[in-house]
């Protein structure tokens, strides 16, 4: 076997990342599992979709706003410093909110507050990480981040819920924040302890106002009208996908035949599929086209999901869409990331990756807003009227949910668009020549 490409090679190229990746994945694990368990408390105390997505509006809304000027921080700041202290000030938010939950004084407000601050601590660090990421890696193996990250994102979507509502039962609210910064503690001891990061050469941009350096990603977008189309074309999705994420826990905890089990067994299977996909990724060579392959993987998981689960009446249906809607997603992703990375010259990604987050994830936000507004002041409005031999009753059902599913509906007509529009795009077809 040629040593260069056997397991163990690849493994011992990529400790350094892998070490960080794992224990960064645990964390995240903690941290999903009281994203659940807030959700299910949210949405029991108001009854409301908008209220569940506020949460998400008020974390991502510091996250559009402030990323040009957080990529220019990263790209003059130490990388791993940045990471320990916004993971510091992210537990401190958990430390809060547990502290107000058990005490009884926890209000939605509080939420948003302490959303906003840790979107406000992710705005700094994405970019830094992102950068970590690409001065801990070889070349080569570029290609198999998107594939990890989905590996380590599917595996948190199978054992978040599953988890959340074991400790929930067995002992409450508490010990779910509990694990929370216990997996944050060990995140941290071993980025300060064991992984160290490269930083990149000096550079001259540093000597630069931090409002000319914030503008420098914008500036080489425009330079770069491939990248530019394909951030823009991954913002419509993320328009959709924000939609579809604000009214989900409001379809799964009042539909029939729903509830907490219902969403926790639905999460489940996503994660599933994501993890049979990003294995699939992580071994998979490389396509001839990657932009087809992100494309075409995009309009699987439109194509299928909202309507299955706007359709649906039963929890294997809804896992069904769910798994069809993600099995393609880490497949996306890994080739993606390769396109990004090869596009991008790594002394400028921190000021790119952040203008991408500012540009391509503005978007999500406002889906989470309208999402959780439609559903609650439009269509489940508009199924309630409807009468007993209506169409709209005889494709989505009726009751609670039943604007919900209607909404499913609406947004598969939305994000079956997107994909087929793009194609067309002669722009982004160019990044497969710059790579």
């Amino acid at each position: 076997m040629n040593r260069k490409n056997s397991f163990f090679s690849i493994v011992y190229d990529m400790r350094k990342y892998l070490l960080l990746w794992a224990t960064q994945a645990f964390s995240s694990l903690g941290s999903g599992m009281t994203s659940f368990a807030i959700v299910i408390w949210v949405y029991e105390q108001s009854g409301s979709a908008l209220s569940t997505a506020g949460m998400m509006v008020a974390s991502y809304t510091p996250y559009i706003l402030c990323s040009v000027f957080a990529g220019a921080l990263s790209d003059r700041w130490n990388k791993k410093k940045i990471m320990l202290w916004c993971d510091v000030l992210s537990a401190l938010t958990t430390v809060i909110t547990m502290m107000l939950m058990t005490s009884g004084r926890l209000q939605l407000w509080h939420l948003y507050a302490l959303n906003a601050a840790g979107g406000l601590m992710n705005t700094v660090q994405q970019p830094a990480s992102e950068v970590a990421t690409t001065a801990l890696l070889p070349r080569e193996h570029f290609h198999r981040v998107g594939g990890l990250r989905y590996l380590s994102g599917a595996l948190n979507g199978i054992l978040r819920p599953i988890l959340a509502m074991a400790v929930l039962g067995l002992w409450g609210i508490r010990a779910v924040f509990i694990f929370d910064l216990l997996t944050f503690a060990a995140a941290f001891v071993v980025l300060l302890a064991f992984i160290d990061i490269p930083q990149s050469p000096p550079a001259q941009e540093k000597k630069d106002s931090l409002w000319r350096s914030s503008m420098e990603g914008l500036a080489w977008l425009r330079r770069n009208p491939a990248v530019l189309h394909m951030m823009l074309f991954l913002a419509a999705i993320n328009l959709v996908a924000s939609m579809y994420e604000a009214a989900f826990p409001a379809m799964m905890l009042s539909r029939e035949g729903g509830g907490e089990e219902a969403m926790g067994l639905v999460n489940a299977v996503i994660g599933a599929a994501t993890l049979l996909g990003s294995i699939i990724a992580s071994v998979a060579k490389a396509p001839r086209s990657r932009v087809r392959v992100v494309c075409n993987t995009l309009l699987l998981s439109m194509a299928t999901e909202n309507i299955i689960l706007a359709l649906g009446r039963s929890v294997p249906v809804w896992c069904a869409g769910g798994f069809l809607g993600w099995i393609a997603i880490p497949l996306m992703n890994a080739n993606l990331d390769v396109l990004m990375r090869t596009n991008i010259p790594v002394e400028i990604q921190g000021r790119v990756f952040s203008a991408r987050n500012s540009l391509q994830f503005f978007t999500i936000p406002v889906g989470y807003f309208l999402g959780g507004y439609l559903v609650d002041r439009a269509f489940e409005p508009l199924m309630a009227s409807q009468g007993a031999n209506s169409l709209l009753i005889r494709l989505f059902g009726q009751g609670g949910g039943s604007g919900a599913a209607c909404f499913f509906g609406f947004i598969w007509l939305i994000g079956l668009s997107i994909p087929l529009l793009f194609r067309f795009d002669r722009q982004i077809w160019k990044m497969e020549q710059e790579e």
